[in-house]
């Protein structure tokens, strides 16, 4: 099928946020690992105002259903199930590029927090209970990793340009949501959510093209 093999370039947000990932990574590691200066001013200045901001009171409720949408369970099922789907369509390469790409970005986020060891923040009360280090925010890097990837693998396999920015813009919208959650509910400075959408980025970046090189030299996949 052609729109099956095709080497499709990755839409326009996809590269804007790798190239903006690349910065934010480069500029977070030398001001906090290098300065030694955890957290950032702005990191607590964002967090207390927020809180102290508060929004409508439904706002808080919203959150903690947002951040579940980060959540371990809910990602493994999403990559379970549009996994599942690529395989009753025999897209063997699309369905493992998924699995692969996902687990591996999330093994390498929990490998990340232990090495840096980030403290949660404490100069708000927490709104969700939290137990691992701060940095990267695993919620925004795995949501990064598995809808970004989501989508933009699909976009490879998708015949319709509107179906294919349709899928970037909401895997998009949807990480950003997660991201932000996590800063509302006090469990995250916005430098750890930063991170996390940054490296989220790149990750789906490389797994894009790497599993694009693969199906062109393998002249698709059926």
């Amino acid at each position: 099928m052609k729109a099956e093999g095709a080497h499709r370039r990755p839409l326009p947000p996809l590269l804007a946020g790798a190239a903006t990932a690349s910065v934010a990574v480069a500029l977070l590691l030398i001001a906090g690992t290098l300065l030694g200066r955890w957290p950032l001013a702005w990191d607590q200045t964002i967090l207390t105002n927020l809180r102290a901001w508060g929004g409508p009171r439904w706002l808080g409720k919203v959150a903690v259903d947002l951040t579940a949408l980060g959540g371990g369970t809910v990602l493994t099922l999403a990559v379970a199930l549009v996994a599942g789907l690529l395989l009753v369509r025999r897209l063997w390469l699309t369905a493992a590029a998924i699995v692969v790409a996902c687990a591996s970005g999330a093994w390498l986020v929990g490998l990340a927090k232990d090495i840096v060891g980030r403290t949660r923040p404490d100069v708000v009360a927490h709104l969700v209970p939290v137990s691992s280090a701060s940095f990267p925010s695993a919620h925004a890097a795995n949501s990064a990793i598995v809808y970004l990837t989501l989508a933009a693998l699909a976009s490879q396999v998708a015949p319709e340009p509107p179906i294919r920015r349709y899928l970037m813009t909401c895997a998009i919208l949807l990480v950003g949501a997660i991201g932000l959650s996590r800063v509302y509910l006090g469990v995250h400075w916005p430098s750890d959510v930063l991170a996390g959408w940054s490296f989220g980025t790149l990750w789906t970046l490389g797994s894009w093209w790497a599993t694009a090189r693969i199906r062109a030299s393998i002249g698709g996949e059926r």
